[in-house]
């Protein structure tokens, strides 16, 4: 199952109790104040992890909090800090507050991390209220809240390349052709379903990943066959590669075809059909092809590469000009980040001061519940 966005609610874990105790030895039978603080609650922190392809593994659980920290105990002993719950996602996941829409952090690099809920504070035991005026304070906190919220997490493929067209325009016969991606294959619309990566090596040190997305339909800057869920997929892509089938099963015109792609990456972002392209005729085994070509880039007024992935023709020749060009192009610009909390543990938490409870009780207890 491929899932690419999921909302999930995350809460840093409540921090322990701290405790109200008091020495009670053979010959000290009213020693001092021992109570111990409470631990502080685990942190939730979600990481880019490159082990995992898409979102499916949040797809079953919603809610995710963290462990909340022991409570103190009498001898001074401190609660232990709980462990901290590690959310892993695939590289090039975007995390958005679900509520204020804006982009907490884009996990663009493996290993990337962010604190997306922290762990509330530890209670002070009664021990930490002592002083020259109190001798013998029955005062003690309890722990504090973690944060919690909902988030979004939307997943964008990481790819040099993009792969646009039309359903059946050869775009997946393309990339198990100059990649070892194995996307399946058929000769009808419509059957890649989801986004498939390659990684295409040019030279012995040159390499693109190239991305396969689903097939676009008239209409989908609008979501019609589900656009915005394949287009948001070549966003960070450099550079665009069009497949355009020069002969198709409905008999509909190639010009028409490339115009109906390049009006919907248009309306679906401006960015988007200002990035580079590539225009690529396919089918080039069939009768006729060559005039199609010298027709289309007539009309276009610029060149026109045209190969088939079935003989490989013209494939080698792409190859070399995707990597041309790559190395001429800028990584593209994305959303800026809004962080509206520190991103570390030693930050200053924003968790509201809880009152100090004052409690009476028999000397010597250990009230930490």
């Amino acid at each position: 199952m491929f899932v690419d966005r999921v909302t999930i609610y995350v809460k840093g874990g409540d921090g322990g109790n701290g405790c109200l105790s008091f020495r009670r030895e053979k010959y000290a039978p009213r020693g001092g104040p021992n109570g111990g603080d409470g631990g502080h609650g685990g942190n939730v922190i979600i990481v880019a992890d490159p082990s995992h392809s898409n979102l499916a593994h949040l797809s079953f659980q919603r809610h995710w909090k963290a462990d909340r920290g022991d409570h103190g105990t009498g001898a001074d002993c401190h609660g232990k800090t709980a462990k901290d719950l590690v959310i892993p996602v695939p590289v090039g996941t975007i995390v958005r507050d679900r509520d204020r829409g804006h982009v907490i952090k884009d996990l663009r690099e493996p290993g990337e991390k962010v604190y997306i809920a922290k762990g509330g504070k530890g209670g002070f035991g009664n021990a930490h209220f002592k002083s020259s005026t109190n001798r013998a304070p029955r005062q003690f906190e309890k722990g504090f809240p973690g944060e919690e919220r909902w988030i979004s997490l939307e997943m964008k493929v990481i790819a040099d390349v993009g792969l646009v067209g039309l359903p059946n325009a050869g775009k997946s016969t393309l990339l198990s052709r100059i990649s070892h991606a194995h996307p399946e294959i058929a000769d009808y619309p419509f059957t890649t379903k989801y986004p498939n990566l390659g990684t295409v090596h040019a030279g012995r040190e040159d390499s693109f990943v190239v991305a396969d997305i689903p097939g676009l339909i008239e209409g989908a800057h609008a979501g019609h066959g589900l656009g915005h869920e394949f287009l948001r997929h070549v966003e960070r892509t450099r550079l665009l590669v069009h497949l355009v089938a020069c002969e198709n099963p409905d008999n509909t015109d190639p010009w028409d075809n490339y115009h109906t792609i390049r009006e919907e990456l248009r309306l679906y972002s401006p960015l988007l059909a200002e990035r580079p392209e590539i225009v690529v005729l396919t089918k080039m085994d069939l009768t006729g092809a060559d005039e199609i070509q010298a027709e289309f880039e007539k009309r276009l007024g610029r060149e026109v590469m045209a190969i088939s992935a079935v003989t490989g023709r013209g494939v080698n020749q792409l190859i070399r000009k995707i990597s041309d060009m790559l190395g001429e192009l800028e990584a593209p610009a994305m959303e800026p980040e809004m962080p509206d909390r520190p991103e570390s543990p030693e930050a200053e938490s924003e968790a509201s001061e809880t009152p100090v409870d004052t409690i009476a009780g028999e000397d010597g207890a250990e009230l930490g519940s």
